[in-house]
């Protein structure tokens, strides 16, 4: 059984899914009002994985 990690393939995706997540942080931390309450969205968005962020930002986000 072979369980080595290919980081070539994984670490793209980690850097991209740490980009969405501070993104998405810093924009709630800067939102006056959200789509439910912001604890909730802090919760989604990290342990989301790569879909919490994006849900945050298509469904999270009201606009003014």
């Amino acid at each position: 059984m072979n369980l080595t990690v290919n980081w070539g393939l994984l670490a793209p995706i980690l850097v991209i899914q740490l980009i969405l997540m501070v993104t998405a942080l810093l924009s709630l931390y800067k939102a006056e009002a959200t789509r439910g309450p912001k604890w909730m969205w802090v919760l989604i968005i990290v342990f989301g994985q790569i879909l919490g962020p994006i849900v945050y930002f298509v469904v999270g986000r009201k606009d003014r």
